[in-house]
């Protein structure tokens, strides 16, 4: 006797399953597309791979979510009836059932990313509510099915067993990236990894890569603290100082890239949790688990009568979860964690098995080749300048954004556009496709801004005279580089107006046709380090807030006076064409353009009035720019001038480095990296800043 599957409730019924079908194919591709691209996650700072990556996270847990819903409201629905008798439709919901652990496994989401923002982790406890709520609801919906799919049992619950595994891994990875709980298991800890080895490369050699990620992992291990605002001690800060001082600029930033390379891991992936016996053991059990369950799927399927469409979409989840696993495993197993844990840095004992470092080595010589197509990959979506790239290891994107204020005045939208752009919230959105330009990251960029740190840190003996020559704004490059008359440019001005008036000035100085200059790479390095910290400040004013709260506000009042003087003296007409130049018009129009009103604003009158400077601060800002131009247009020789603004631009960037919260620099991770979190690490290894604790009496504090 075969029962009617409820009449009144077929073309709902019907509509429903291939909505499921739908919803798991696609949640499945979801899950195969963020496993392979997160890759590139730590590796890009390209918007586009950014914006690719968030729009395949968010409708990953949606569409796994909405699918669990589907399977236990049928199931809800169609207990009672398959109760009774079993008919074909009864079958097919026994195949649903079955599906529902492959979502819960989907759920707990890639090893990759386990986390999209900081903010992810700390709502751990959330996940951990809502996840559990999920394992719930199909374990009552599996439990309502057991009189009838009793053939399935057993592949059902070992796939259930994957699904709980992989939630408790991610909520586990969520709890331990959470700041607080990061914290406590610094506090918790009192080994000291240093005392390991003697840190020290006098010769200054270029180190193997083997070495970057033993001495990087060290570093990370004794300086992890910086993220959660803890200090360190004199003890860390000398022997991590004495060790960058002896070695070059490109075995410094390696090392550095590769300690953040860390840092990224414990605080958005999955890698923390896995990286023990235990985290392997649960993911054998979990490969094995869906091995059998695919056996003993293919025995039971051949006795039944389940609809051929549905065992083809169960066959495609089954080989999709196996996938899924091999790659997971795969990137766990071939990641660096498993070289410094197989090859230490203190494996130099010749006891150590020797499979072991043979291993390790042959996992190094993977990744360096999958390193090297990565970093092919990426020349493609201009996110790698291959000829400047052998100093990273492709660890990071190896580019710095930049925005140019008088570019933007010159071609911005008009303000029925703006209006329009700002009403749905796209302003900064736009500004940073139009206006926001990738540029390549030197090793002479790299060279000037280490040699420069390093300088400091040889002066900064005491952890006073550190503080010191950190808290300066411009002042003390001024000071040493004997130029009086320039102090009056910083010395009376917050930070944000600082990047304000130097940035034009540097601008203006740009532009003058007759600089003549025969180290072009400092200039450049001015250039570019000045719309560097610009961007910063008009494009992460959230990472900048703590010091150039209000530098948005200046910003605009300044671009304001910039356009009025513009319209003013009536630049040629490229200026009421401004929208073409976003592509038809050529990149030698738009530098006329360019040095045009750069020289408008050079010859600008410096005589107002001291009333209207004090009511109108921000116009003060653009007058200044012009006067601080004119006072750099006399220094002399010209490659004097841009040094001493390309070490000023350097002095700025540290100091935002050191004072931003360190909450925003992790942050960064999860979006490719800044060079300005680099630096922020660079300079702790160095001994400089705030986060090492004086103790009173001790050769340090004084």
């Amino acid at each position: 006797m075969s029962i009617p599957c409820l009449p009144h409730f077929k073309q709902d019924d019907l509509f429903d399953e291939w909505e499921l079908r739908i919803c798991i194919l696609v949640s499945l591709f979801l899950q195969i597309f963020l496993n392979v691209a997160g890759t590139f996650r730590r590796l890009a700072s390209h918007k586009w791979i950014v914006i690719f990556l968030w729009l395949a996270y968010l409708p990953a847990e949606i569409l796994a979510t909405f699918g669990l819903g589907l399977i236990v409201s049928r199931q809800s629905l169609f207990a009672k009836y398959c109760n009774e008798d079993e008919g074909t439709s009864c079958y097919n919901d026994h195949l649903h059932i079955y599906w529902a652990p492959f979502l819960l496994v989907h759920l707990g989401g890639p090893d990759i990313i386990t986390a999209f923002a900081p903010e992810d982790n700390e709502l751990w406890l959330r996940h951990l509510f809502y996840l559990a709520s999920q394992v719930i609801a199909v374990a009552y919906a599996f439990y309502q099915s057991l009189q009838t799919n009793y053939q399935l049992r057993i592949p059902t619950l070992l796939m259930l067993f994957c699904g709980i595994i992989k939630c408790a891994e991610r909520t586990r990875a969520l709890h331990y990236g959470s700041a607080k709980s990061f914290r406590n298991s610094l506090l918790s800890k009192s080994d000291n990894p240093r005392g390991e080895s003697k840190l020290i490369n006098a010769t200054g050699a270029r180190i193997s890569s083997l070495q970057v990620l033993q001495y990087a992992f060290v570093y990370f291990t004794a300086f992890k603290g910086l993220v959660v605002d803890l200090n360190l001690s004199n003890h860390e800060r000398n022997q991590s100082r004495d060790f960058f001082l002896a070695t070059s600029y490109k075995n410094a930033f390696r090392l550095v890239e590769v300690e953040l390379n860390y840092l990224y891991d414990v605080l958005f992936t999955k890698v923390p949790v896995l990286q023990n016996k235990f985290g392997y053991w649960c993911r054998i059990l979990s490969f094995l688990a869906v091995v059998s369950s695919l056996a003993l799927f293919h025995i039971v399927v051949n006795r039944n009568f389940y609809h051929l469409l549905d065992v083809v979409i169960t066959y495609i989840l089954l080989i999709g979860a196996i996938v899924l696993d091999m790659i997971s495993f795969f990137m766990l197993l071939f990641c660096d964690w498993t070289v410094v844990k197989l090859k230490p840095l203190s494996a130099a004992n010749p006891d150590e098995k020797l499979w072991k470092h043979r291993f390790a080595d042959w996992i190094l010589h993977v990744n360096n080749t999958r390193s090297e197509f990565l970093d092919w990959l990426l020349g493609f979506v201009g996110d790698r300048d291959r000829h400047a790239s052998e100093f990273t290891d492709s660890r990071w994107a190896q580019s710095l954004s930049t925005f140019n204020l008088i570019y933007y005045c010159l071609h911005k939208s008009s303000k029925k556009r703006e209006k329009l752009y700002d009403y749905f919230g796209l302003i900064s959105f736009l500004n940073g496709i139009w206006y926001v330009k990738p540029r390549p990251l030197t090793s002479y960029m790299i060279g000037f801004i280490y040699n420069e740190l390093r300088m400091k840190s040889e002066i900064a003996g005491s952890l006073v005279k550190a503080k010191e020559i950190c808290s300066s704004k411009g002042e003390w490059i001024l000071e040493h580089a004997r130029q009086p008359n320039l102090l009056q440019f910083v010395s009376n001005f917050n930070f944000d107006e600082i990047l304000i008036i130097w940035h034009i000035g540097t601008e203006l100085c740009h532009n003058d046709s007759q600089d003549q200059l025969t180290n072009l790479e400092q200039r450049d390095t001015a250039k570019q380090l000045s719309d560097y910290m610009l961007y910063l400040m008009v494009m992460k004013p959230d990472m900048m807030s703590s010091v150039a709260s209000t530098g948005d506000i200046k910003f605009r009042d300044t671009c304001t006076e910039v356009s009025k003087l513009i319209d003013i003296h009536e630049l040629p007409d490229l200026v009421k064409k401004k929208f073409c130049l976003f592509g038809r018009d050529s990149e030698e129009e738009k530098e006329t353009l360019q040095r045009n009103a750069c020289e408008i604003i050079f010859n600008v009158n410096r005589e107002i009035k001291p009333a209207t400077m004090q009511t109108n601060r921000n116009k003060l800002l653009l007058f200044k720019a012009s006067a601080l131009a004119k006072e750099l247009s006399k220094v002399s020789p010209s490659d004097e001038k841009w040094s001493i603004i390309s070490k000023l631009w350097v002095e700025l960037l540290s100091y935002a480095a050191i004072h931003i919260r360190s909450c925003a620099h992790a942050e960064q991770l999860s979006r490719g990296g800044e060079l300005i979190t680099i630096v922020w690490v660079l300079m702790a290894h160095f001994g400089l800043g705030n986060q090492f604790e004086i103790i009173p009496g001790t050769e340090a504090d004084s």
